[in-house]
């Protein structure tokens, strides 16, 4: 494999390789250094979703504060630095609920997932490009954006899902 493209967020490797079974294949895969995102619950059971926009789908994404683990982080720390640039909160109890491999077909990026408990008020560090909507939200009214299309994004359906299943 040969790396064709090497940016600040990702690169790409592209060649053919052998894979289990003897098969040969060409191969464009993407290397990620992995993403962290957070599901906020409130004290009162609320969870805490954003609203951005998302230039490759060219619209207002509904998710989890999420982002890239930096060179030298752990996905926890990560995690703690997401939550405080993207709704100026820290939180006292951190749950890591799991891993999940948002496109395996061509990309190696993995997402961490946690749920954050407990919070106090932390200075909010947005990235320069980011205009953030904090959404307040009870669970039902959450899931009710899910069954209508409205949230979209995997790592928070999978979160949602995963709160749901916690509460039955």
């Amino acid at each position: 494999m040969k790396t064709v493209y090497k940016g600040p967020v990702f690169s790409i490797e592209s060649g053919i390789l052998r894979e289990p079974g003897g098969v040969r294949a060409r191969r464009d895969i993407i290397r990620h250094s992995g993403s962290v995102a957070v599901l906020p619950v409130h004290d009162d059971g609320r969870v805490m979703l954003i609203r951005q926009y998302r230039c490759a789908y060219g619209k207002m994404v509904i998710e989890l504060p999420a982002g890239r683990i930096d060179r030298g982080e752990t996905p926890l720390r990560a995690a703690k630095r997401e939550l405080r640039e993207e709704v100026g909160l820290g939180a006292r109890s951190w749950e890591r609920l799991l891993r999940i491999l948002p496109s395996p077909g061509f990309c190696d990026e993995t997402v961490t997932i946690y749920r954050a408990t407990g919070f106090f008020a932390s200075a909010s560090e947005p990235d320069p490009d980011e205009r953030i909507e904090i959404r307040d939200l009870s669970l039902p009214a959450a899931l009710d954006l899910v069954a209508k299309g409205r949230i979209e994004d995997a790592k928070t359906l999978v979160a949602l899902l995963l709160e749901k299943q916690r509460r039955t």
